[in-house]
């Protein structure tokens, strides 16, 4: 089996993943653990397996002019990124954030324009436009709240800082898998990733009952921090040696169709006209943006 085969399959499973975290973690906060204590034991747990992994590793030097790039995407991709969607899942739905987070894709766009200079045709900026209508339309003409989730709006906007956030750190990270290992850049983002995030989670980490968890409650858990953190961030490295960040972020359509489907079969969420509305927006807005022209 080729590179380009097996880095598809890594990305296939981390959305699969994150289409189950998706209702997983949802029904964890906040009266198992509260967002940002949940956060804090992701990037900890998540740390502590990769540097005991990288102990049977060759260790690697890195470049003086990496460390900054290597703190920011620490910093986009597992703090800001992380904080703002667990935030944002419990004060919304599963069924939302799944929808919400597709426009990675478009955010990922606009980023690279700004920032790689890539050109948007008129046909991306319409899709562009669709997939921000879909979202706005979620955000301001959905549920205002439901059962265990007590301010939908707000947790739909904070999908959205978290879906840009992660396509900065697709942008930052990709110059930096073509010089590091995957575990030694794990490492080292998550490392940094437990520092910023202490001072944030730590009164919630530690307001958690631990000695009366039930199995229920420890699996979930573990489920987070062992596949949702572990494995689909290592997927996804694996898969960016191979795929652009572009490729990587259209595998995020993926994850509406699992995590509505787990949702609504749990009964954790419903599907209502309008998200079915603000759905099919965002995905035709990533269709046309993310487009490829053809040649003439």
């Amino acid at each position: 089996m080729n590179k380009r085969v097996l880095a598809l399959l890594a990305a296939t499973a981390a959305s699969a993943i994150y289409g189950a975290n998706h209702t997983i973690a949802k029904g964890l906060m906040p009266h198992v653990i509260e967002p940002f204590g949940f956060i804090l034991l992701r990037v900890s747990g998540a740390a502590l397996v990769f540097w005991a992994i990288s102990l049977f590793l060759p260790s690697e030097k890195v470049d003086r002019r990496d460390w900054f790039r290597i703190v920011a995407c620490a910093f986009f991709g597992m703090v800001l990124n992380m904080l703002m969607f667990f935030k944002g899942l419990s004060l919304s739905t599963p069924i939302n954030s799944s929808v919400v987070i597709t426009l990675a894709p478009v955010l990922l766009l606009v980023l690279s324009a700004i920032f790689l200079k890539e050109r948007i045709t008129w046909l991306k900026s319409i899709g562009i436009g669709l997939g921000l209508a879909g979202a706005l339309l979620l955000i301001l003409f959905g549920l205002k709240m439901q059962p265990n989730a007590p301010n939908i709006p707000l947790g739909n906007l904070l999908f959205v800082v978290n879906a840009a956030s992660y396509s900065v750190y697709l942008i930052l990270v990709k110059p930096l898998v073509a010089k590091y290992s995957s575990i030694t850049l794990m490492k080292l983002f998550f490392l940094f990733a437990v520092i910023m995030n202490l001072p944030i989670g730590i009164q919630e980490f530690s307001s958690v009952a631990w000695g009366a968890l039930d199995w229920s409650s420890i699996w979930r858990l573990g489920f987070v921090v062992i596949c949702t953190t572990v494995l689909t961030y290592l997927f996804n490295i694996y898969a960016l040696k191979q795929l652009s960040p572009s490729t990587i972020g259209a595998f995020i359509y993926l994850q509406p169709l699992l995590a509505t489907l787990i949702a609504v079969l749990v009964g954790s969420d419903t599907l209502t006209p309008l998200r079915v509305l603000a759905a099919a927006l965002i995905f035709i807005g990533v269709f046309l943006s993310t487009r490829k022209p053809r040649n003439i």
